[in-house]
Protein backbone atom coordinates (compact mmCIF):
# COMPACT_ATOMS: atom_id res chain seq x y z
CA UNK A 1 0.00 0.00 0.00
CA UNK A 2 1.43 3.29 -0.81
CA UNK A 3 1.77 5.67 2.33
CA UNK A 4 2.78 8.61 0.36
CA UNK A 5 3.50 10.45 -2.61
CA UNK A 6 5.31 13.42 -4.19
CA UNK A 7 4.17 14.23 -7.71
CA UNK A 8 5.91 16.35 -9.85
CA UNK A 9 7.98 18.49 -7.47
CA UNK A 10 10.04 21.39 -8.67
CA UNK A 11 12.14 23.21 -5.76
CA UNK A 12 15.03 25.67 -5.57
CA UNK A 13 17.77 27.82 -3.81
CA UNK A 14 17.88 31.48 -5.41
CA UNK A 15 19.51 30.21 -8.58
CA UNK A 16 20.33 26.39 -7.71
CA UNK A 17 17.98 24.14 -8.74
CA UNK A 18 17.45 21.20 -6.36
CA UNK A 19 14.46 19.22 -8.12
CA UNK A 20 13.05 19.71 -11.23
CA UNK A 21 9.27 18.27 -11.93
CA UNK A 22 10.23 15.30 -9.64
CA UNK A 23 8.37 12.30 -8.56
CA UNK A 24 8.73 9.97 -5.28
CA UNK A 25 6.80 7.52 -3.33
CA UNK A 26 7.35 5.05 -0.42
CA UNK A 27 4.76 1.86 0.07
CA UNK A 28 4.46 -0.10 3.15
CA UNK A 29 7.71 -2.36 4.26
CA UNK A 30 10.02 -0.10 2.13
CA UNK A 31 13.33 0.65 3.53
CA UNK A 32 14.67 3.61 1.13
CA UNK A 33 18.51 4.77 1.37
CA UNK A 34 18.64 7.94 -0.41
CA UNK A 35 22.37 9.07 -1.72
CA UNK A 36 24.02 12.09 -3.97
CA UNK A 37 26.17 14.34 -3.51
CA UNK A 38 26.31 17.27 -0.87
CA UNK A 39 24.04 20.05 -1.78
CA UNK A 40 22.08 18.09 -4.35
CA UNK A 41 18.69 18.18 -2.08
CA UNK A 42 19.11 15.04 0.29
CA UNK A 43 17.86 16.94 3.27
CA UNK A 44 15.46 19.07 1.66
CA UNK A 45 14.15 15.98 0.34
CA UNK A 46 13.14 14.81 3.37
CA UNK A 47 11.72 17.55 5.15
CA UNK A 48 9.53 17.71 2.55
CA UNK A 49 8.20 14.54 3.40
CA UNK A 50 8.12 15.44 7.34
CA UNK A 51 6.11 18.41 6.39
CA UNK A 52 8.71 20.86 7.08
CA UNK A 53 9.44 22.47 4.05
CA UNK A 54 7.09 23.30 0.77
CA UNK A 55 7.67 22.34 -2.95
CA UNK A 56 8.15 25.48 -5.23
CA UNK A 57 5.62 23.75 -7.37
CA UNK A 58 3.44 19.93 -6.79
CA UNK A 59 1.66 17.98 -4.57
CA UNK A 60 2.90 15.85 -1.64
CA UNK A 61 -0.22 13.68 -0.88
CA UNK A 62 -0.18 11.42 2.56
CA UNK A 63 -1.81 8.52 3.28
CA UNK A 64 -4.77 8.90 5.65
CA UNK A 65 -3.78 8.02 9.56
CA UNK A 66 -0.15 7.66 8.31
CA UNK A 67 2.11 8.85 11.08
CA UNK A 68 5.42 10.04 10.36
CA UNK A 69 8.55 10.66 12.75
CA UNK A 70 11.48 12.68 11.97
CA UNK A 71 15.21 12.50 12.89
CA UNK A 72 16.93 15.68 11.75
CA UNK A 73 20.97 16.45 11.24
CA UNK A 74 20.87 18.94 14.10
CA UNK A 75 18.01 18.27 16.69
CA UNK A 76 17.20 20.88 19.23
CA UNK A 77 15.54 20.27 22.73
CA UNK A 78 13.69 22.42 25.31
CA UNK A 79 16.59 23.59 27.94
CA UNK A 80 15.35 22.21 31.08
CA UNK A 81 15.31 18.38 29.29
CA UNK A 82 17.04 15.82 30.92
CA UNK A 83 18.18 12.82 28.60
CA UNK A 84 15.41 10.76 30.04
CA UNK A 85 12.63 13.40 29.99
CA UNK A 86 13.86 14.26 26.02
CA UNK A 87 12.66 10.95 25.26
CA UNK A 88 9.62 10.03 26.93
CA UNK A 89 7.70 13.68 26.83
CA UNK A 90 8.11 12.96 22.62
CA UNK A 91 6.51 9.37 22.95
CA UNK A 92 4.40 9.05 25.52
CA UNK A 93 0.68 7.55 24.89
CA UNK A 94 -2.54 6.33 26.69
CA UNK A 95 -0.94 2.86 25.48
CA UNK A 96 2.85 3.19 26.69
CA UNK A 97 2.16 5.62 29.76
CA UNK A 98 2.95 2.19 32.19
CA UNK A 99 5.94 0.90 30.23
CA UNK A 100 7.61 4.37 28.37
CA UNK A 101 10.19 4.66 31.38
CA UNK A 102 11.71 1.04 30.91
CA UNK A 103 11.44 1.48 27.10
CA UNK A 104 13.42 4.79 26.68
CA UNK A 105 15.79 3.62 29.51
CA UNK A 106 16.47 0.52 27.60
CA UNK A 107 17.18 2.22 24.64
CA UNK A 108 19.51 5.14 26.04
CA UNK A 109 21.23 2.54 26.95
CA UNK A 110 21.57 0.77 24.02
CA UNK A 111 22.92 4.26 22.52
CA UNK A 112 25.41 4.35 25.45
CA UNK A 113 24.11 7.07 27.67
CA UNK A 114 24.74 6.16 31.84
CA UNK A 115 23.40 8.75 33.57
CA UNK A 116 20.22 9.73 32.10
CA UNK A 117 19.47 12.80 34.67
CA UNK A 118 21.99 14.82 32.52
CA UNK A 119 20.50 18.05 31.29
CA UNK A 120 20.54 17.72 27.58
CA UNK A 121 21.92 21.35 27.06
CA UNK A 122 25.08 20.42 28.54
CA UNK A 123 25.97 17.46 26.03
CA UNK A 124 27.58 17.77 22.73
CA UNK A 125 26.10 17.59 19.31
CA UNK A 126 27.00 14.34 18.81
CA UNK A 127 25.02 13.08 21.95
CA UNK A 128 22.00 15.32 21.56
CA UNK A 129 21.90 13.38 18.15
CA UNK A 130 21.77 10.19 19.69
CA UNK A 131 19.32 11.19 22.09
CA UNK A 132 17.01 12.33 19.30
CA UNK A 133 17.59 9.27 17.70
CA UNK A 134 16.08 7.28 20.55
CA UNK A 135 13.00 9.19 20.99
CA UNK A 136 12.35 8.76 17.47
CA UNK A 137 12.88 4.88 17.52
CA UNK A 138 10.42 4.95 20.72
CA UNK A 139 7.70 6.58 18.93
CA UNK A 140 4.76 4.74 17.08
CA UNK A 141 4.85 5.62 13.20
CA UNK A 142 4.31 4.14 9.83
CA UNK A 143 7.25 6.29 8.31
CA UNK A 144 10.59 6.73 10.03
CA UNK A 145 12.34 9.66 8.24
CA UNK A 146 16.13 9.66 9.33
CA UNK A 147 18.58 12.23 8.27
CA UNK A 148 22.26 10.72 9.09
CA UNK A 149 21.01 7.86 11.67
CA UNK A 150 24.41 6.44 11.87
CA UNK A 151 26.59 10.02 12.61
CA UNK A 152 28.14 9.65 15.97
CA UNK A 153 27.46 5.81 16.68
CA UNK A 154 30.31 3.87 17.28
CA UNK A 155 30.83 0.46 15.63
CA UNK A 156 29.12 -1.43 17.85
CA UNK A 157 26.00 1.05 18.01
CA UNK A 158 25.60 1.14 14.59
CA UNK A 159 25.70 -2.75 14.37
CA UNK A 160 22.88 -2.52 17.08
CA UNK A 161 20.80 -0.06 14.90
CA UNK A 162 21.45 -1.88 11.88
CA UNK A 163 19.53 -4.92 13.54
CA UNK A 164 16.58 -2.68 14.64
CA UNK A 165 15.90 -1.06 11.53
CA UNK A 166 16.23 -4.85 9.97
CA UNK A 167 13.34 -6.08 11.98
CA UNK A 168 11.10 -3.10 11.70
CA UNK A 169 7.64 -3.32 10.67
CA UNK A 170 7.31 0.25 9.04
CA UNK A 171 8.79 1.93 6.37
CA UNK A 172 11.86 4.17 6.30
CA UNK A 173 13.61 6.54 4.14
CA UNK A 174 17.13 7.64 5.50
CA UNK A 175 20.13 9.62 4.49
CA UNK A 176 23.33 7.64 5.36
CA UNK A 177 26.70 7.44 3.74
CA UNK A 178 27.56 3.99 5.47
CA UNK A 179 27.78 1.93 3.03
CA UNK A 180 28.11 -1.31 4.55
CA UNK A 181 24.89 0.32 6.85
CA UNK A 182 22.86 1.09 3.24
CA UNK A 183 23.92 -2.49 2.05
CA UNK A 184 22.28 -4.74 5.11
CA UNK A 185 19.07 -2.47 5.47
CA UNK A 186 17.92 -1.18 2.84
CA UNK A 187 15.68 -2.74 -0.43
CA UNK A 188 15.51 0.36 -2.17
CA UNK A 189 17.99 2.47 -3.20
CA UNK A 190 17.00 6.29 -4.84
CA UNK A 191 19.69 8.49 -6.28
CA UNK A 192 19.30 12.49 -6.64
CA UNK A 193 21.18 13.56 -9.59
CA UNK A 194 20.77 16.69 -11.79
CA UNK A 195 17.37 17.12 -10.24
CA UNK A 196 16.06 13.91 -11.35
CA UNK A 197 15.32 10.40 -8.52
CA UNK A 198 16.64 7.57 -9.93
CA UNK A 199 14.83 4.51 -7.85
CA UNK A 200 16.15 1.23 -8.23
CA UNK A 201 14.85 -1.50 -5.92
CA UNK A 202 17.44 -3.35 -4.63
CA UNK A 203 20.08 -2.54 -1.66
CA UNK A 204 23.53 -0.42 -1.78
CA UNK A 205 25.68 -3.50 -3.53
CA UNK A 206 22.88 -4.43 -6.21
CA UNK A 207 22.04 -0.48 -7.04
CA UNK A 208 26.12 -0.46 -7.71
CA UNK A 209 25.35 -3.35 -10.74
CA UNK A 210 22.34 -1.76 -12.00
CA UNK A 211 23.67 2.33 -12.06
CA UNK A 212 26.64 0.73 -14.02
CA UNK A 213 23.53 -0.87 -16.27
CA UNK A 214 22.15 1.82 -16.40
CA UNK A 215 25.51 4.20 -17.41
CA UNK A 216 25.74 1.28 -20.71
CA UNK A 217 22.35 1.83 -21.80
CA UNK A 218 22.68 5.88 -21.58
CA UNK A 219 26.17 6.49 -23.12
CA UNK A 220 24.86 3.33 -25.87
CA UNK A 221 21.86 6.17 -26.45
CA UNK A 222 24.44 9.42 -26.56
CA UNK A 223 26.43 7.46 -29.10
CA UNK A 224 23.56 7.28 -30.97
CA UNK A 225 22.28 10.81 -30.48
CA UNK A 226 25.89 11.92 -31.70
CA UNK A 227 26.02 9.86 -34.88
CA UNK A 228 22.32 11.38 -35.59
CA UNK A 229 23.97 14.81 -35.00
CA UNK A 230 26.67 14.34 -37.81
CA UNK A 231 24.26 13.25 -40.36
CA UNK A 232 22.05 16.34 -39.39
CA UNK A 233 25.18 18.81 -39.31
CA UNK A 234 26.23 17.56 -42.92
CA UNK A 235 22.53 18.19 -44.07
CA UNK A 236 22.69 21.88 -42.57
CA UNK A 237 26.13 22.32 -43.82
CA UNK A 238 24.55 21.43 -47.41
CA UNK A 239 23.13 24.50 -47.16
CA UNK A 240 19.01 22.72 -46.75
CA UNK A 241 17.09 25.89 -46.52
CA UNK A 242 13.98 25.85 -43.55
CA UNK A 243 11.17 26.53 -45.96
CA UNK A 244 8.78 23.75 -45.32
CA UNK A 245 7.23 22.70 -42.34
CA UNK A 246 9.30 19.06 -41.97
CA UNK A 247 12.32 21.24 -42.92
CA UNK A 248 11.79 23.60 -40.05
CA UNK A 249 10.67 20.49 -37.34
CA UNK A 250 14.06 19.38 -38.54
CA UNK A 251 16.42 22.18 -37.47
CA UNK A 252 14.37 22.12 -33.94
CA UNK A 253 15.20 18.63 -33.88
CA UNK A 254 18.58 19.00 -34.14
CA UNK A 255 19.11 22.21 -32.04
CA UNK A 256 17.04 20.21 -29.35
CA UNK A 257 19.05 17.06 -29.74
CA UNK A 258 22.80 19.24 -29.91
CA UNK A 259 21.26 20.72 -26.29
CA UNK A 260 21.10 17.33 -24.78
CA UNK A 261 24.35 15.92 -22.49
CA UNK A 262 25.67 12.90 -22.02
CA UNK A 263 26.06 10.44 -19.31
CA UNK A 264 28.08 11.44 -16.94
CA UNK A 265 30.50 9.29 -14.55
CA UNK A 266 31.05 9.77 -10.89
CA UNK A 267 34.46 11.69 -10.50
CA UNK A 268 37.35 9.83 -9.05
CA UNK A 269 41.29 10.94 -8.68
CA UNK A 270 43.61 9.36 -10.98
CA UNK A 271 47.04 11.40 -10.02
CA UNK A 272 49.69 11.07 -7.62
CA UNK A 273 49.17 12.45 -4.46
CA UNK A 274 50.17 15.59 -3.01
CA UNK A 275 52.48 15.55 0.07
CA UNK A 276 56.18 16.56 0.53
CA UNK A 277 59.75 14.44 0.84
CA UNK A 278 59.43 12.45 4.33
CA UNK A 279 62.88 11.80 6.08
CA UNK A 280 63.82 8.72 8.19
CA UNK A 281 62.18 10.09 11.65
CA UNK A 282 58.80 9.91 11.29
CA UNK A 283 55.84 10.32 14.28
CA UNK A 284 57.38 8.34 17.78
CA UNK A 285 55.23 8.03 20.67
CA UNK A 286 56.72 6.57 24.11
CA UNK A 287 55.18 5.63 26.59
CA UNK A 288 51.66 7.94 26.45
CA UNK A 289 49.34 8.13 29.19
CA UNK A 290 46.31 10.27 29.40
CA UNK A 291 43.53 10.35 32.03
CA UNK A 292 40.67 12.73 32.83
CA UNK A 293 40.27 13.02 36.48
CA UNK A 294 39.46 9.21 37.54
CA UNK A 295 38.79 8.06 33.86
CA UNK A 296 42.11 6.58 32.53
CA UNK A 297 41.81 6.97 28.16
CA UNK A 298 45.61 6.00 27.52
CA UNK A 299 47.79 4.37 29.79
CA UNK A 300 51.43 3.31 28.52
CA UNK A 301 51.17 3.46 24.80
CA UNK A 302 54.09 3.10 22.60
CA UNK A 303 54.27 3.18 18.90
CA UNK A 304 56.44 4.26 15.84
CA UNK A 305 54.44 4.98 12.65
CA UNK A 306 56.66 3.74 9.26
CA UNK A 307 56.81 5.77 5.80
CA UNK A 308 53.63 4.83 4.03
CA UNK A 309 51.71 3.06 6.42
CA UNK A 310 47.99 3.72 6.92
CA UNK A 311 46.54 3.10 10.67
CA UNK A 312 42.91 3.18 12.08
CA UNK A 313 42.19 3.90 15.55
CA UNK A 314 38.56 2.03 16.61
CA UNK A 315 36.63 1.94 20.08
CA UNK A 316 33.61 3.25 21.63
CA UNK A 317 32.41 6.87 21.58
CA UNK A 318 34.55 8.87 24.72
CA UNK A 319 37.41 6.26 24.54
CA UNK A 320 40.00 8.60 23.95
CA UNK A 321 40.49 7.95 20.19
CA UNK A 322 40.21 12.13 19.61
CA UNK A 323 42.47 12.39 22.43
CA UNK A 324 45.47 10.76 21.14
CA UNK A 325 45.26 12.51 17.65
CA UNK A 326 45.31 15.88 19.25
CA UNK A 327 48.24 14.69 21.75
CA UNK A 328 49.99 13.63 18.42
CA UNK A 329 48.84 17.41 17.33
CA UNK A 330 49.88 18.81 20.35
CA UNK A 331 46.68 20.27 20.80
CA UNK A 332 46.80 17.99 24.20
CA UNK A 333 49.85 17.35 26.09
CA UNK A 334 49.95 13.72 27.77
CA UNK A 335 49.93 13.56 31.81
CA UNK A 336 52.97 11.41 31.37
CA UNK A 337 55.24 10.27 27.58
CA UNK A 338 56.53 12.23 25.09
CA UNK A 339 56.18 12.52 21.08
CA UNK A 340 58.65 13.27 18.75
CA UNK A 341 58.08 14.46 15.28
CA UNK A 342 60.66 14.25 12.57
CA UNK A 343 61.87 17.41 11.30
CA UNK A 344 60.84 16.33 7.51
CA UNK A 345 57.16 15.94 9.33
CA UNK A 346 54.06 17.70 7.86
CA UNK A 347 50.72 16.86 9.50
CA UNK A 348 47.45 17.53 7.80
CA UNK A 349 44.54 17.15 10.54
CA UNK A 350 41.44 16.98 9.54
CA UNK A 351 39.28 17.49 12.40
CA UNK A 352 36.18 16.77 13.75
CA UNK A 353 34.78 20.07 13.73
CA UNK A 354 35.56 22.96 10.77
CA UNK A 355 38.04 25.89 11.18
CA UNK A 356 37.42 29.00 10.83
CA UNK A 357 35.99 29.92 7.50
CA UNK A 358 35.14 33.03 6.33
CA UNK A 359 31.66 32.54 4.65
CA UNK A 360 32.23 35.92 2.48
CA UNK A 361 34.77 34.29 0.61
CA UNK A 362 34.48 32.24 -2.62
CA UNK A 363 35.07 28.99 -3.06
CA UNK A 364 38.09 29.26 -5.07
CA UNK A 365 39.24 32.10 -3.16
CA UNK A 366 39.46 29.86 -0.14
CA UNK A 367 41.55 27.57 -1.87
CA UNK A 368 43.83 29.50 -3.68
CA UNK A 369 44.32 31.16 -0.20
CA UNK A 370 46.83 28.07 0.55
CA UNK A 371 47.98 27.41 -3.16
CA UNK A 372 47.57 28.31 -6.29
CA UNK A 373 49.14 24.98 -7.90
CA UNK A 374 50.80 22.21 -6.91
CA UNK A 375 53.21 20.22 -8.14
CA UNK A 376 53.44 16.21 -8.34
CA UNK A 377 54.84 13.85 -10.38
CA UNK A 378 52.47 14.14 -12.93
CA UNK A 379 52.60 17.58 -13.14
CA UNK A 380 51.19 20.92 -12.09
CA UNK A 381 48.02 20.75 -10.83
CA UNK A 382 45.80 24.01 -10.32
CA UNK A 383 43.28 24.80 -7.26
CA UNK A 384 41.06 24.99 -10.14
CA UNK A 385 41.51 21.25 -11.22
CA UNK A 386 41.31 19.94 -7.82
CA UNK A 387 38.10 21.58 -6.92
CA UNK A 388 36.98 19.85 -10.43
CA UNK A 389 38.22 16.72 -8.83
CA UNK A 390 36.87 17.51 -5.63
CA UNK A 391 33.14 17.77 -7.05
CA UNK A 392 33.19 21.67 -7.10
CA UNK A 393 32.37 22.24 -10.45
CA UNK A 394 31.32 25.09 -13.21
CA UNK A 395 30.06 27.81 -11.17
CA UNK A 396 30.26 26.19 -7.94
CA UNK A 397 33.55 27.33 -7.56
CA UNK A 398 32.40 30.89 -7.78
CA UNK A 399 29.85 30.68 -5.36
CA UNK A 400 30.39 31.88 -1.34
CA UNK A 401 31.16 29.60 1.11
CA UNK A 402 28.00 30.70 3.03
CA UNK A 403 25.86 29.15 0.27
CA UNK A 404 27.19 25.74 0.61
CA UNK A 405 25.60 23.11 2.19
CA UNK A 406 27.34 21.45 5.67
CA UNK A 407 28.77 18.85 3.87
CA UNK A 408 29.45 20.90 0.76
CA UNK A 409 31.67 22.44 3.17
CA UNK A 410 33.23 19.79 4.92
CA UNK A 411 34.20 18.51 2.14
CA UNK A 412 36.27 22.23 1.17
CA UNK A 413 37.94 22.20 4.39
CA UNK A 414 39.32 18.45 3.49
CA UNK A 415 40.59 19.49 0.25
CA UNK A 416 42.19 22.79 1.86
CA UNK A 417 43.71 20.13 4.29
CA UNK A 418 45.24 18.22 1.18
CA UNK A 419 46.36 21.58 -1.10
CA UNK A 420 48.84 22.05 1.94
CA UNK A 421 50.58 19.00 0.62
CA UNK A 422 51.33 17.24 3.98
CA UNK A 423 53.16 14.37 4.19
CA UNK A 424 51.14 12.83 7.44
CA UNK A 425 47.33 13.04 7.02
CA UNK A 426 45.53 12.78 10.77
CA UNK A 427 41.47 11.93 9.36
CA UNK A 428 39.42 12.39 12.87
CA UNK A 429 35.89 10.76 11.58
CA UNK A 430 36.44 12.07 8.06
CA UNK A 431 33.06 10.26 7.01
CA UNK A 432 30.66 12.62 9.10
CA UNK A 433 28.91 14.69 6.79
CA UNK A 434 30.66 13.27 3.60
CA UNK A 435 28.80 12.20 0.96
CA UNK A 436 29.82 9.08 -0.80
CA UNK A 437 30.95 10.15 -4.19
CA UNK A 438 33.39 12.45 -1.56
CA UNK A 439 34.12 9.11 0.16
CA UNK A 440 35.26 7.13 -3.41
CA UNK A 441 37.23 10.77 -4.28
CA UNK A 442 39.26 10.52 -1.21
CA UNK A 443 39.67 6.83 -1.05
CA UNK A 444 41.03 7.05 -4.50
CA UNK A 445 43.10 9.75 -3.70
CA UNK A 446 44.63 7.35 -0.44
CA UNK A 447 45.47 4.82 -2.33
CA UNK A 448 48.17 6.73 -4.00
CA UNK A 449 49.54 9.03 -1.37
CA UNK A 450 52.92 9.19 -0.17
CA UNK A 451 53.02 9.31 3.13
CA UNK A 452 50.95 8.12 6.45
CA UNK A 453 47.47 8.38 7.24
CA UNK A 454 46.04 7.59 10.79
CA UNK A 455 42.30 7.53 10.52
CA UNK A 456 39.67 7.86 13.44
CA UNK A 457 36.58 6.52 12.40
CA UNK A 458 33.12 4.25 12.82
CA UNK A 459 32.87 3.33 8.75
CA UNK A 460 33.44 -0.03 8.33
CA UNK A 461 33.49 -0.04 5.19
CA UNK A 462 35.89 3.26 4.79
CA UNK A 463 38.10 1.06 7.37
CA UNK A 464 38.18 -1.90 5.15
CA UNK A 465 39.45 0.42 2.23
CA UNK A 466 41.75 2.06 3.95
CA UNK A 467 43.81 1.27 6.52
CA UNK A 468 46.10 -1.77 7.04
CA UNK A 469 46.41 -2.18 10.39
CA UNK A 470 43.97 -1.14 13.42
CA UNK A 471 44.43 -0.13 16.88
CA UNK A 472 41.19 -0.90 19.24
CA UNK A 473 40.92 0.98 22.53
CA UNK A 474 39.38 -1.44 25.07
CA UNK A 475 38.84 0.54 28.25
CA UNK A 476 40.74 1.60 31.24
CA UNK A 477 43.60 2.86 28.83
CA UNK A 478 44.72 -0.83 26.71
CA UNK A 479 45.21 -0.05 23.18
CA UNK A 480 45.75 -3.73 21.34
CA UNK A 481 47.05 -3.76 17.69
CA UNK A 482 45.78 -6.08 14.54
CA UNK A 483 46.51 -6.76 11.19
CA UNK A 484 44.28 -5.97 8.29
CA UNK A 485 40.63 -3.62 7.88
CA UNK A 486 37.82 -3.88 9.89
CA UNK A 487 36.44 -7.21 8.50
CA UNK A 488 39.44 -8.52 9.63
CA UNK A 489 39.03 -7.05 12.91
CA UNK A 490 36.14 -7.84 13.97
CA UNK A 491 36.63 -11.70 12.83
CA UNK A 492 39.08 -11.72 14.90
CA UNK A 493 37.48 -9.88 17.97
CA UNK A 494 34.98 -12.57 17.39
CA UNK A 495 37.46 -15.19 18.42
CA UNK A 496 38.60 -14.32 21.17
CA UNK A 497 35.33 -13.54 22.51
CA UNK A 498 33.34 -16.64 21.69
CA UNK A 499 35.67 -19.74 23.43
CA UNK A 500 34.55 -17.83 26.36
CA UNK A 501 30.93 -17.55 26.12
CA UNK A 502 31.33 -21.70 24.81
CA UNK A 503 32.74 -22.98 27.84
CA UNK A 504 30.66 -20.84 30.09
CA UNK A 505 27.91 -22.27 28.24
CA UNK A 506 29.06 -25.89 28.14
CA UNK A 507 30.33 -25.80 32.02
CA UNK A 508 27.07 -24.59 32.83
CA UNK A 509 25.21 -26.94 31.20
CA UNK A 510 27.09 -30.02 32.55
CA UNK A 511 26.11 -28.40 36.08
CA UNK A 512 22.60 -28.35 35.68
CA UNK A 513 22.62 -31.59 34.24
CA UNK A 514 24.55 -32.63 37.48
CA UNK A 515 22.19 -31.26 39.36
CA UNK A 516 19.07 -32.34 37.30
CA UNK A 517 20.44 -36.03 37.60
CA UNK A 518 20.37 -36.10 41.38
CA UNK A 519 17.25 -34.56 41.66
CA UNK A 520 16.22 -37.05 39.03
CA UNK A 521 13.30 -35.03 37.87
CA UNK A 522 12.80 -31.90 35.18
CA UNK A 523 12.57 -28.42 36.01
CA UNK A 524 8.59 -26.96 35.13
CA UNK A 525 10.54 -25.53 32.01
CA UNK A 526 12.69 -28.45 30.99
CA UNK A 527 9.19 -30.24 31.31
CA UNK A 528 7.44 -28.39 29.03
CA UNK A 529 10.22 -28.04 26.61
CA UNK A 530 10.62 -31.89 26.37
CA UNK A 531 6.63 -32.06 25.28
CA UNK A 532 7.21 -29.65 22.86
CA UNK A 533 10.70 -29.99 21.30
CA UNK A 534 9.96 -32.90 18.64
CA UNK A 535 7.18 -30.31 17.54
CA UNK A 536 9.77 -27.35 17.19
CA UNK A 537 12.62 -29.48 15.28
CA UNK A 538 10.03 -30.49 12.77
CA UNK A 539 8.88 -26.86 11.88
CA UNK A 540 12.51 -26.04 11.58
CA UNK A 541 13.33 -28.73 9.25
CA UNK A 542 9.86 -27.80 7.05
CA UNK A 543 11.17 -24.43 6.99
CA UNK A 544 13.95 -25.05 5.46
CA UNK A 545 12.95 -26.94 3.13
CA UNK A 546 10.29 -24.63 1.82
CA UNK A 547 13.56 -21.62 1.84
CA UNK A 548 15.00 -24.56 -0.33
CA UNK A 549 12.25 -24.31 -2.50
CA UNK A 550 12.24 -20.20 -2.63
CA UNK A 551 15.69 -20.41 -3.35
CA UNK A 552 14.90 -21.71 -6.56
CA UNK A 553 12.15 -19.93 -7.17
CA UNK A 554 13.65 -16.64 -6.50
CA UNK A 555 17.43 -17.58 -8.31
CA UNK A 556 17.25 -14.35 -10.50
CA UNK A 557 16.10 -11.78 -7.39
CA UNK A 558 19.52 -10.51 -6.03
CA UNK A 559 17.64 -9.04 -3.25
CA UNK A 560 15.19 -11.72 -1.79
CA UNK A 561 17.82 -14.33 -2.74
CA UNK A 562 20.28 -12.66 0.13
CA UNK A 563 17.43 -12.26 2.63
CA UNK A 564 16.55 -16.27 2.22
CA UNK A 565 20.03 -16.82 2.65
CA UNK A 566 20.17 -15.48 5.74
CA UNK A 567 17.49 -16.94 7.24
CA UNK A 568 18.77 -20.30 6.16
CA UNK A 569 21.80 -19.87 8.04
CA UNK A 570 19.67 -18.62 11.03
CA UNK A 571 17.10 -21.27 10.64
CA UNK A 572 20.29 -23.90 10.32
CA UNK A 573 21.85 -22.55 13.58
CA UNK A 574 18.40 -22.74 15.45
CA UNK A 575 17.80 -26.21 14.26
CA UNK A 576 21.17 -27.28 15.63
CA UNK A 577 20.87 -25.58 19.09
CA UNK A 578 17.59 -27.77 19.05
CA UNK A 579 18.94 -30.50 18.32
CA UNK A 580 21.92 -30.31 21.23
CA UNK A 581 18.81 -29.79 23.23
CA UNK A 582 16.56 -32.51 22.07
CA UNK A 583 19.81 -35.04 23.07
CA UNK A 584 20.50 -33.12 26.37
CA UNK A 585 16.40 -33.59 27.50
CA UNK A 586 16.37 -37.03 26.04
CA UNK A 587 19.50 -38.09 28.06
CA UNK A 588 17.94 -36.95 31.05
CA UNK A 589 14.89 -38.16 30.56
CA UNK A 590 16.18 -41.89 29.84
CA UNK A 591 18.13 -41.17 33.03
CA UNK A 592 14.71 -40.10 35.22
CA UNK A 593 13.22 -43.24 34.01
CA UNK A 594 15.80 -45.42 34.70
CA UNK A 595 16.05 -44.22 38.02
CA UNK A 596 12.40 -44.86 38.48
CA UNK A 597 12.52 -48.72 37.27
CA UNK A 598 15.50 -49.24 39.90
CA UNK A 599 12.90 -48.25 42.57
Amino acid sequence: MNLLTINGMTKAFTDKILFENADFSINENEKVGVIGINGTGKSTLLKIMAGLEEPDSGEVIKGNNVIIKYLPQNPVFDKDDTILDAVIKRNTTKENEWTIEGDAKSILNKLGFDDISLNVNTLSGGQRKRIALAAVLLAPAQILILDEPTNHLDSEMTEWLEEYLRRYKGSIIMVTHDRYFLDRVTNRIVEIDNGSLYSYNANYERFLELKEERFNIETAQDRKRQSILRKEIEWIRRGAKARSTKQKARIDRFEEMSKAKGPQRDASVSMNSLSQRMGKKTIELEHISKSFGDKKVIDDFSYIFLKNSHVGFVGNNGCGKSTLMKIITGVITPDSGSVEIGDTIKVGYFSQENEYMDEELKVIDYITNVADYIRTDDGVVTASQMLDKFLFTGSLKYQVIKRLSGGEKRRLYLLRILMEAPNVLILDEPTNDLDISTMNVLEDYLDTFDGIVITVSHDRYFLDRTVDRIFAFKGNGIIKQYEGGYTEYHEKVMKEETPVVTVTKKADEEKNYKERVQKLKFTYKEQKEFETIDDDIAALETRLSEIDDEMIKFATDFVKLKDLTEEKEKTENLLSEKMDRWMYLNELNEKIEEQKRDK
